[in-house]
């Protein structure tokens, strides 16, 4: 059957930041339980084998809006002044020349966070972000920039936050060292950046007469850190079916990309380091490891929660008429291997992303251990529009499957370059003195604690994962 079912579907995108596919019941989690995502799976297709094209949040939501790997797009950077070029076509354009209202709801982050700027004591204007994102191709736009761009910059969420009275107190905890990131949410649960994301996303459905077809992209910005989930959803997690993953010895191997970041010799790149006692995260104690991912889990039952209302109106308003998608820009270590974070990591935590396809016409539930990659979504979404999708680099996701899946995927960002046939990874880090090579053997160290890279016997597999990264960046840059 194709993509489009006669007409133009309704199209809904639903991400999560920080995202790990176990940490959801449909993905095996005993920790919580996701109803509402596993019924949304229970009717869809599920994608076991699904990977982000960058373990940073910007890079990789580039990808997913343009259909390009970082390098094609040129936006391949959290920290380089390299935003999303408006004149590229991307997600929003694309479907509004085509006839659909385009909406975001949450994060966009297309453009670097100017961190430089920010200040405990206040939190800045945040207007030219805003006009920038609506320069994309966006209609409508409620904006929560991610938890902590909200404590730092004004946007449309901490604008009402601080209306209501607890925007100072939500950035003074964020703000507060000793809390090293980890804190239950300091005001009602219904004021939680993603409680409101979840609000809006209902109010904007439940207000739509125009029949004209809709493209609603629902950015929530949770469990990304600060891991600060309102208390009352502890409840919700069961930590004596929780463990870490973990071996010190791992990182006695100076070759693992993070064993200066677990050691804290002489720097490190990883999310959690700042917070690390002593500047080494193998000096966070288990007690702190405990409490964060008890946050961070909790924070996904609040999300699901949400999950559960907006999939309800978006029945009652559109009944089947709608792609549904839901996916992460990428995942997090939380804890496994002694750290916190995503920067720089090729291991499964945050490569693996979940991923569940909802079609407009179809209703049965199919799991897919197909490899496929977050390029692949804008090809979907075109495809599903009638549109042609020739430039991207991904293709639809029914084509993927029916190939047979991606021979290979890939992950990128500034100075760091991955690929994984499934059974094997190499990666690649050259951002100044931090130089490494790693080669994972997924089948025999699925935890993966060990640096093949040196192991004569799979030198052959290291010239073929070579060539495919060489062969994927001489197709547009070289040609």
């Amino acid at each position: 059957m194709s993509e489009s079912s006669g007409g133009q579907p309704n199209i809904v995108l639903i991400t999560c930041d920080e995202l790990r596919a176990d940490a959801l019941s449909c993905y095996g989690n005993r920790v919580i339980s996701t109803p509402n995502l596993d019924a949304l799976a229970g009717r869809g297709n599920r994608f076991e084998r699904a990977y982000c094209n960058s373990p940073w949040c910007l890079p990789s939501r580039c990808s997913l809006a343009t259909g390009l790997y970082p390098h094609r797009n040129g936006a391949y950077s959290n920290f380089r002044e390299i935003p999303l070029d408006p004149e590229m076509p991307n997600i929003y354009t694309l479907l509004r020349e085509a006839g659909y209202h385009t909406a975001h709801i949450g994060k966009c982050h297309y453009a670097p966070v100017p961190y430089g700027q920010t200040r405990p004591d206040q939190t800045l204007p945040y207007d030219d972000f805003r006009d920038y994102y609506l320069s994309l191709g966006i209609d409508t736009l409620a904006l929560q920039d991610d938890k902590q761009v909200s404590v730092w910059f004004m946007d449309d969420y901490a604008a009402e936050l601080d209306a209501a009275g607890y925007l100072s107190a939500y950035r003074d905890a964020t703000w507060r060292k000793e809390n090293a990131k980890v804190f239950p949410f300091p005001a009602p649960a219904e004021w939680h950046p993603d409680s409101w994301v979840g609000r809006k996303t209902c109010e904007l459905l439940e207000a739509r007469a125009s029949e004209q077809p809709l493209f609603l992209w629902v950015s929530f910005s949770g469990p990304h850190y600060p891991f600060d989930a309102p208390a009352e959803y502890y409840q919700r997690v069961d930590m004596s079916l929780d463990a870490r993953v973990a071996n010190a010895a791992e990182f006695d191997d100076p070759s693992r990309i993070h064993s200066a970041t677990f050691h804290g010799r002489p720097t490190g790149a990883i999310d959690g380091l700042g917070q690390a006692p002593g500047g080494a995260t193998k000096n966070f104690s288990e007690a702190y490891w405990s409490d964060l991912r008890r946050s961070y889990f909790a924070n996904i039952a609040q999300i699901d929660d949400w999950i559960g209302r907006i999939l309800a109106s978006l029945e009652a308003r559109f009944g089947e008429d709608a792609l549904i998608i839901f996916t992460a820009d990428h995942g997090e270590m939380l804890g496994n291997h002694g750290l916190w974070g995503k920067n720089n990591c090729v291991y499964e935590d945050v490569w693996n992303v979940p991923l569940i396809v909802k079609y407009p016409d179809s209703d049965e539930a199919r799991v897919n251990d197909s490899l496929c990659m977050l390029v692949d979504l804008l090809p979907t979404c075109l495809a599903a529009a009638g549109l042609a999708h020739d430039h991207c680099d991904g293709i639809p996701l029914r084509a993927r499957v029916q190939s047979g899946g991606a021979e290979y995927v890939f992950a990128e960002g500034e100075g760091f370059l991955a690929v994984s046939d499934g059974c094997y990874k190499l990666a690649r880090v050259a951002q100044g003195e931090r130089q490494h090579t790693e080669m994972i053997e997924l089948e025999s160290d699925p935890h993966e604690f060990v640096n093949r890279i040196g192991d004569q016997a799979l030198q052959p597999v290291r010239a073929r994962l070579g060539a495919a990264l060489t062969d994927h960046l001489m197709a547009h840059t070289l040609r």
